[in-house]
């Protein structure tokens, strides 16, 4: 597995916690691999990880960075994109910033609006300049 589809296996977890807050991350991992449905490696575990451990510090950098938009309204494939993207670029030292910003914006694009994906690129630009 590539860490491009690791990271969109995260994507998909993290995506699916917006909407099952009541659930770890780590539960609903284990259900979609019972289920057949994803297998994660090691790499997508480690970006899980910290990115649920430092969530409330990303979700303040998210807030400190979207002018005019507050986590709650955001569109939840931008959000979890985001989470995934700060979490990796501020706790995986193994990842180059750049990478982090171009996976996460693709990924919008896979499967948010390309508006979704300039919203992303503009946080992310601006968030890893403060790095």
């Amino acid at each position: 597995m590539t860490r491009s589809e690791a990271r969109e296996k995260a994507f998909l977890i993290l995506f699916e916690k917006i909407f099952n807050d009541e659930l770890s991350v780590s539960q609903i991992v284990k259900d979609a691999e019972e289920n057949d449905f994803i297998k994660i490696n090691g790499f997508a575990k480690n970006i899980l990880d910290v990115t649920q451990s430092n969530q409330e510090e990303i979700d303040e950098i998210i807030n400190e960075n979207s002018r005019g938009w507050s986590i709650s309204r955001l569109p939840k494939v931008s959000l979890a994109v985001l989470r995934l993207a700060i979490g990796e670029m501020k706790y995986c030292d193994e990842v180059p910033v750049g990478v982090s910003v171009n996976e996460a914006v693709e990924l919008t694009k896979k499967y948010g609006t390309p508006e979704d994906a300039s919203f992303v690129n503009g946080i992310l630009g601006t968030v890893s300049k403060s790095l």
